[in-house]
């Protein structure tokens, strides 16, 4: 997610402006509330909420990870640390009193999980978004990630309806750290990633930014929103690729096959409303969320980027990359990472190993493919 500097206002055609961007806002989480119940528009204040702060903030992953591995910069790595050990504070003793009604983001750990893992971290860089970086991007006018944006959606459909398979090539049992030993195993952990990045940075950069340290507390606060309202962890993947596949429906395309899709719970949701669905719906106010942000400074005024005729087609198989191996790694930087190791799961810890590996070489290829225009 780019810097943005905040342009002054104009006057009261400026702050009439802003005024109608709040008020459309308040008036579609009531429409909603009205609609499909009081849950559904707190979710969608809740996406909102999401893409103010990773936009407003430039808080992300994807570039964070990137100055990590160029310039040894630790500061957006250590915020997401931090945020996430704030949401295990809270997530482990409400996941440990409240085991019927919330649930983790626990997965095993597979083959195809570590691999979808690998290029998920590689693919995130050449678009320059994860799952929630490719929602803002693309709510915030960035014409890169509205490209990779639907083939993203694309493609987690496709990994769900292959998933069985690559399943089938092997996982071990799923691992949760849990109570007070597992809690304080996870804070070490984040600590001692934290205390690595520290060492390998310069001394001149090691400052965190006030901003970061603010966008970590408000994203950890969304996360417990989100976990005490959906019932579950803040995900990403399973709404992209429920809208690809209400797509395909729509289109006529019979998903009894699928193992995955024909699952009861997967097929109620596929004849239900994406306004009913909790990952569509913050998916969708975090996309909200970003452009009331790029509306509210400047409009959506972004320059194409000039890139070459492969640095387009790059975006769109990194996008559709994205979207298979998020489903093939149960998740992206925010439903396998942030969220499985806030909830104790070790697959978010390996989920974090191989996409950061990824990435490294998602870096040294964006030059190749004519994505640095």
């Amino acid at each position: 997610m780019a810097d943005t500097a905040v342009a002054a206002p104009r006057g009261g055609s400026e702050i009439a402006r802003r005024g109608l961007l709040i008020g459309g806002v308040l008036i579609a989480a009531l429409a909603l509330a009205a609609f499909a119940g009081a849950r559904y528009g707190a979710l969608l204040l809740v996406g909102l909420g999401f893409g103010i702060v990773l936009e407003g903030l430039r808080f992300g992953f994807a570039g964070p990870w990137r100055a990590m591995i160029l310039r040894r910069e630790p500061a957006g790595l250590i915020a997401q640390l931090v945020s996430i050990g704030l949401v295990a504070l809270a997530a482990f003793p409400l996941l440990a009193t409240n085991g019927e009604e919330l649930f983790g983001a626990h997965a095993p750990v597979g083959f195809a999980m570590v691999g979808g893992a690998f290029v998920f971290g590689a693919a995130m860089q050449l678009v320059m978004g994860c799952g929630s970086g490719t929602l803002v991007n693309a709510g915030s006018g960035n014409a890169v990630g509205a490209v990779a944006l639907p083939f993203f959606a694309i493609g987690s459909f496709a990994g769900a309806y292959h998933l069985d398979w690559w399943i089938s090539l092997g996982t071990a049992p799923v691992v949760v750290f849990d109570g007070t030993d597992g809690l304080l195993l996870t804070l070490i952990g984040l600590a001692a990633v934290a205390a690595v990045a520290l060492w390998l940075a310069p001394a001149e950069a090691r400052r965190i930014p006030r901003r970061l340290w603010i966008a970590a507390a408000l994203i950890a606060a969304l996360a417990v929103g989100n976990l005490l309202i959906a019932g579950q962890p803040w995900g990403i993947v399973y709404g992209l690729g429920l809208w690809a596949a209400k797509g395909a429906q729509a289109l006529g395309a019979d998903l009894s096959g699928s193992a995955f899709w024909a699952t009861p719970v997967n097929a109620e949701r596929l004849q239900q409303s994406l306004l009913t669905d909790v990952t569509s719906l913050t998916n969708i106010g975090l996309i909200g969320g970003a452009f009331l942000v790029a509306s509210w400074r400047r409009g959506l005024t972004a320059k194409l980027p000039k890139l070459p005729a492969r640095g387009w087609i790059s975006a769109i198989v990194a996008g559709f990359l994205l979207g298979y191996s998020s489903r093939l790694a149960f998740g992206c930087n925010v439903g396998a990472f942030f969220s499985g190791v806030s909830t104790g799961s070790l697959h978010g810890w390996v989920w974090f190993i191989a996409a950061f590996y990824g990435s490294w070489w998602g870096v040294k290829l964006r030059p190749k493919l004519g994505l640095e225009g």
